[in-house]
Order: structure tokens, then sequence, then C-alpha cells
């Protein structure tokens, strides 16, 4: 039987490439959906599937149970971060899982610099005031001499750590759970916190590379807005839930933090009412931090790869 794949990566489906060639090599019979899908949009169709290449579409245990009692045996991320699959449930359902790590980080460590400097320096008000024919000079800050922490040294926190240091920035690094941390903060010369209390009270930017976990969800509060140092700026290419909504504004509010840069929200797209849309203090990015031409192309011929080898195991 011909094998049926579906295919709801918009970044894969919207960028030429390699990747493009790869998937239509395998003479599978290819269905394309645009995510990120909903638990409602996959229950009544999953099961047609043997294998889906995915983003962060809503892999629930419904949906995966749905998909066991058909023909599904492979979820693919084309992507890194696994929080939307109910692991346990395809363990369980002897469904296979796999991501594509060590790919993107340049690019996404390239987007946070990008949104660090576009911040500091107004651009995007600036750049919308021109387009609305005014001439408008707001006056930005240097990002010289700010002290950086980095919460969270997996791939792309390493890569993003190594280019601050090559721009001369005092960096400190967050990361319980690393064992390589001391070592490169010997070899690269950055300073090393114990703990997010202690980053966020000695640094002047923040940026968020952690996964979302159930110890990482929402830790970024009130809580932790009223111990920070005062001021600080926020920079999110993770994941959306790892910040709480209402407190961020709230904190921009009263001066806590001086902002806050995200290229993930906690549902996307993002909503009509988004409390967020409208405040200059906020600059948002639709999710697009590892969308570049090369990285897409890297990504999507891990993730085909890892469904084809995936399929050839359990044939």
């Amino acid at each position: 039987m011909k094998r049926k794949i579906l295919l709801t990566s918009t970044s894969f489906q919207d960028t030429p490439g390699k990747h493009q060639t790869l998937l239509h090599k395998t003479g599978w019979d290819i269905e394309k959906m645009r995510g990120p899908l909903r638990e409602d949009e996959l229950i009544d169709i999953i099961h047609e599937f043997d294998a889906v290449i995915c983003g962060d579409d809503a892999y629930t245990d419904h949906v995966i149970k749905k998909g066991a009692n058909g023909r599904l045996r492979v979820i693919s991320k084309y992507g890194v971060g696994l929080d939307s699959i109910n692991l346990e449930e395809a363990k369980k359902n002897d469904i296979k899982v796999l991501n594509c790590p060590g790919v993107n980080q340049n690019a996404v460590a390239e987007h946070v610099i990008g949104l660090l400097l576009c911040f500091s320096r107004n651009i995007h008000l600036l750049h919308q005031e021109v387009q609305n024919g005014k001439w408008a000079r707001i006056t930005g800050n240097e990002i010289l001499g700010r002290k950086i922490g980095v919460f969270g040294y997996g791939n792309v926190g390493k890569e993003f750590t190594k280019k601050c240091l090559q721009l001369g920035f005092d960096v400190t690094v967050c990361d319980p759970y690393d064992t390589s941390l001391k070592t490169d903060s010997e070899i690269l010369n950055f300073a090393i916190a114990k703990n997010l209390e202690n980053l966020v009270r000695n640094v002047d930017i923040i940026s968020l590379h952690v996964p979302l976990t159930p110890e990482t969800h929402e830790v970024f509060n009130q809580d932790i807005f009223r111990v920070s140092k005062k001021g600080l700026l926020i920079i999110n290419t993770s994941r959306g839930k790892l910040v709480n909504n209402m407190d961020i504004l709230r904190a921009i509010e009263e001066n806590f933090i001086s902002g806050y840069i995200t290229d993930v929200l906690d549902t996307e797209p993002i909503a009509p009412n988004h409390p967020f849309l409208g405040n200059p203090k906020i600059l948002i990015t639709p999710h697009i931090g590892s969308r570049t031409f090369q990285s897409v192309e890297k990504q999507g011929c891990m993730a085909v790869e890892n469904t084809i080898n995936a399929l050839e195991s359990i044939s």
C-alpha cells in the first residue's frame, strides 16, 4: 500500500529547496494542510495517515489514540520542541516521534540579535512612522556595555552566547541541567548564574532558550519581575507559554521591565484581540526565528529523512 503522509509545516511548504525535491522523490501520497492544527482539526483525519511531518500541531492523547487505531506510526517534527506532542501516549501506542535538533541554532540566534538591535533603536516604530509619511526621530539606546543573560544552554542558547561574546558583551548563563556549562564558561569566558532569580537580578537583557515543561510554564511572572533588575528587557524565541501575558503587561506598566520582544505566543496565529497588540514596548514577529532559506532546507531534509528511516524500520 502506498504510504500516505500529512505535511502541516508552513515553513516547509512555503520555502523552495532540496527538502521539497527529497519529499517528492519518496513517491508517497502527500496531503498538505496549513498548521498549526488544533485537536479538533486532526481528530477526524489522523487515522488515515502513516506519518505526519508537522510543526506545532496539537498531538494530544486523543489525537494519538485515534491515529494509532488507524495507520499512524510516525510523527516527524519539523523543528526541535516536542511540547505539543503527548510523548507518553505516543510511546504507549508504539508511535515513533522524531525531531530535528542541531539545525536551526544559527538562524534563531541571528534573529535574537536582530530583534534586540531593532527594539533598542526603535527601528520597527521608526519604519512605520516613515511609511505613514512622518519624520519622527526617536532617540534609541546602544546595547554595548549592557549585561546579557541567557536562560537555557541548549543548541540555540550556546550559539547565541557565542555570538554575544564575539560582539563584546558581558554574558551570564543559567541552565542547572547542562553539565557542559562549567567547562564552556572557562573556555569562552562567561559567568554562570546558579538559578533564574540570581540571573534576573544581575542582567539588563535576558534571552529565553529553555523548552516548555511543567517547571518552565509561565516561569516569567510577577514574582520573577519583582526580584529582577529594574528595567529588564526580555527576549523570547522559545515558547510563548514561558511567560504569563497579563503579568508581562503589568510589569511594563509598572516599569519593572522595559519591554518584551517575542517570536512566539501562547496561541498562534495571533488573535485579533490579543492584549499585546498596539503596545509600543512589545515587539512581535510571527514565529519566524528559524525561517531562513538555509535553515528550512536543512530542517526539511532532516524531517523527511527521519520519516523515511522510521517508516522503513517498521515496514
